[in-house]
């Protein structure tokens, strides 16, 4: 969560910098709203199979590994995904693709230990499993941790499209919330998952069609075609694993690309560090995200799910490379026919950025209704994130909360009911959390709430993990470790921050601003340190819960592993 927050707040700064300066034609809002129109036919066609909550939650466990692992590339792509990948290989290079080469790693892991403990007890919210390991009150903490930070992410992403399609086409960014937002809760309330699973595969092929489309363009601009591209920009750096920095050169500050070794640093980003820090992140992501374990939920069997996972990494490490080269290729571009918009975007003059430069390109030089499908493909970028947000927050609600501890013992429709509303609730914060974002024009909204979702989620990985690979630790140990990690998640944010004066404070003040790391390995540590406290607590105040499934030592691998097993959550439940 921590990595979401911290893109989150730079690209959240960088396009909020962009001056919207095109005009959208008809035929381009033609376009778009045929899109729109259709995704919300989707949602009532889907609306018809609601009949339960196992229908709404899971899709009634009925899906394909074709089309739940394309629909978790659709979940996993975002506004920041189509704005900063071209950005950073536009403006610096390919460094920051490093991350996501470890998501291979990362799959392997969750198909040999995380997807097991998911689908043998025939659960619907991930936070089941940590009530089965630690308790009613470590579930509730995970359940409410996830809330919370998907609530402040669907607002922000919002907020963030918003900014980008008010770039492309002059609508003022509320008008471009209230129409986004409108849409993707509409076909997200009343078409359930299904509806979610089905748009977000159709949204990764619009996406990528329109990506296709852009590098046509360009390459079809570009003297030499395809081999020039490639040409040009590697010999000049542009594939490098280097970023910018900003270097003294005979008295003079200037920024220049500096290629990253492969050494073991918490003080720099080495080429090491993030490929760690990319695997930390993925983790996470496959044990503890409900977006990703609700998709295992909603396959047939384990085999479908493991198929799933394997389509996902197979598309979308090449969709991510695919969206790195556009920004490589605009570079080429921009080289070989002058544009001073773009090269100012190139150097930052005037203050421009490069989360400019995509849109720049897409309204200046598509072709009119070529331009409305790319605009199609970024509002796909967004939308695939944000149905997949709020179907599992009121997967999560009603799961973790409402069913477990308000209204118990209810017939499956009037939870079906509930989960309607809470979605409708979850749709409104979105929409008026992303007007409230646009109507105050600052960043300390947008910084609070990325600090917020920070500390929730702080060692959350950790955490599953002491469940998943060790016998010790109960809801005692866990909350004490609990403690700690979010007190050093906050003691890091605060430290982001320093006061102007701090040289005139005094040396205990300079010393809690004195983080002896890098902050962009803050969501690592932190879940090294709930693991370690955890695991160290627990071992010493020892367990007496029977852990049968429950950890990867006691795992009864000889049992089917599609029978539904009576959980702990289960008979609490009944």
């Amino acid at each position: 969560m921590l990595f979401f927050a911290q893109a989150v707040q730079e690209v959240a700064a960088n396009t909020a910098n962009a001056s919207g300066s095109f005009k959208l034609s008809f035929v381009d809002t033609g376009v778009i709203l045929v899109y729109l129109l259709a995704m919300a036919a989707m949602g009532i066609y889907f609306s018809k199979k609601n009949t339960g909550t196992e229908e709404y939650f899971v899709g009634g466990r009925s899906f394909g590994g074709w089309i739940i692992g394309l629909s978790l590339v659709g979940t996993s792509i975002s506004s920041i995904t189509f704005l900063s990948f071209p950005a950073d290989a536009y403006k610096t290079a390919w460094l920051r693709y490093i991350p996501s080469l470890t998501l291979p790693i990362a799959i392997v892991i969750a198909i040999l230990f995380f997807l097991p403990f998911f689908r043998r007890a025939n659960i619907t919210s991930a936070y089941e499993y940590l009530e089965d390991r630690f308790g009613p009150s470590i579930r509730s903490y995970g359940a409410f941790a996830f809330i919370v930070g998907q609530l402040f992410r669907v607002s922000i992403i919002l907020y963030l499209v918003s900014l980008l399609i008010n770039e492309m086409t002059g609508l003022a960014p509320w008008v471009c919330i209230l129409i986004g937002g409108i849409f993707v809760a509409f076909y997200t309330i009343v078409g359930g998952i299904d509806a979610v699973i089905w748009t977000d595969v159709i949204q990764t092929l619009v996406l990528v069609a329109g990506g296709l489309i852009c590098i046509g363009v360009i390459f079809w601009n570009v003297d030499g075609g395809m081999a020039e591209v490639f040409s040009t920009a590697w010999n000049d750096g542009k594939f490098a694993m280097a970023d910018l920095e900003k270097v003294d050169v005979n008295g003079v500050t200037k920024e220049v690309m500096v290629q990253k070794d492969w050494g073991f640093s918490l003080t720099d980003k080495t080429v090491f560090m993030l490929l760690l820090t990319g695997l930390f992140a993925w983790l996470s992501e496959y044990a503890t995200n409900q977006n990703i374990v609700q998709r295992y939920c909603a396959s047939k069997n384990e085999k479908e799910a493991r198929k799933a996972m394997i389509v996902c990494v197979a598309s979308s490490l090449p969709i991510w490379a695919f969206f790195m080269f556009i920004g490589t290729a605009l570079y080429v571009f921009f080289k070989h026919n002058g544009d001073p918009y773009a090269a100012a975007i190139l150097t930052g003059e005037g203050g421009l950025k490069a989360e400019n430069i995509l849109p720049y390109f897409i309204m200046e030089y598509l072709p009119v209704g070529i331009s409305g499908i790319v605009i199609a493909a970024a509002a796909a970028a967004a939308m695939s994130s944000l149905d997949s947000s709020i179907n599992a927050i009121s997967t999560v609600v009603v799961t973790d909360f409402y069913k477990r501890y308000f209204v118990k013992n209810r017939e499956d429709k009037h939870y079906l009911k509930a989960a309607w509303i809470i979605a409708t609730i979850a749709g409104l914060f979105m929409i008026f959390g992303a007007i409230i974002l646009a109507s105050v024009e600052s960043k300390t909204l947008q910084d609070t709430a990325a600090i917020i979702a920070s500390l929730l989620a702080a060692g959350l990985f950790g955490l599953f993990a002491i469940g998943f690979f060790t016998r010790a630790g109960d809801a005692r140990a866990i909350w004490i470790g609990i403690l700690f990690t979010v007190i050093f998640t906050g003691w890091t944010i605060v430290a982001k921050n320093p006061p102007e004066n701090l040289d005139e404070q005094n040396k205990f003040i300079q010393m809690i601003y004195a983080v002896p790391f890098d902050l962009y390995y803050t969501g690592m540590l932190g879940n090294i340190i709930m693991f370690i406290l955890g695991f160290i607590v627990g071992s010493v105040l020892g367990t007496k819960k029977d852990l049968t499934n429950l950890t990867v030592w006691d795992l009864e691998r000889g049992a089917d592993q599609e029978a539904v097993a009576v959980t702990a959550s289960e008979k609490v439940n009944n």
